[in-house]
């Protein structure tokens, strides 16, 4: 498949040159603390390198890109869809910068835009959705930028940082993108 291109990213095939970018954030506090309880244990360089071989040779139910610069192809972050849900036409969002200059420049919503074109345009999915922790005020923002919709909270389900968050459940139908589209 052709690389999914904005003006200032590339959402491109994993390789396994982009282990040690990778390597880079899979162990920072900052970034991980707003991610999966996976990341509540150090990742050894063997979790990343399985991960990242798995998804080279498609052997996860997730799919998905990794977030590059337009001319060198570096490494950004991910963003991948998984729980794909075929007969309802229905996937969940995970994303991640990882190269922390990036971070509140506008690169996860300009992948979220590329992604959101190929689940609707090319995977004819009616519906995209995520999850995003309460304190994590910047990536919500950024989703209601992107069209996404609160639905509903899980209260108080994620214990982090001493105390108890809300688990903010997101979404986007295809209707509701191509609204935004015309408008």
């Amino acid at each position: 498949m052709p690389h999914l291109k904005s003006d200032r990213i590339v959402l491109r095939e994993y390789r396994m040159e982009d282990l040690p970018h990778m390597r880079e954030w899979v162990n920072n506090f900052e970034i991980t603390n707003n991610l999966h309880d996976i990341f509540i244990y150090p990742q050894t360089t063997h979790d990343t390198e399985s991960f990242l071989k798995d998804m080279i040779e498609g052997e996860l139910s997730v799919k998905g890109f990794i977030i590059a610069t337009p001319d060198e192809l570096e490494y950004i972050g991910q963003i991948d869809l998984h729980k794909i849900d075929w007969k309802n036409r229905s996937a969940g969002l995970g994303i991640v910068i990882g190269k922390a200059d990036y971070l509140g420049k506008g690169y996860g919503k300009e992948a979220i835009e590329l992604l959101k074109e190929f689940v609707f345009n090319t995977l004819n999915l009616n519906r995209l959705e995520l999850d995003v922790y309460e304190y994590n005020v910047r990536a919500y923002k950024c989703y209601l930028k992107c069209g996404f919709i609160e639905e509903g909270r899980s209260r108080k389900k994620l214990f982090r940082q001493g105390k108890y968050w809300d688990i903010i459940q997101m979404s986007i139908l295809k209707e509701e993108y191509e609204q935004k589209l015309a408008e």
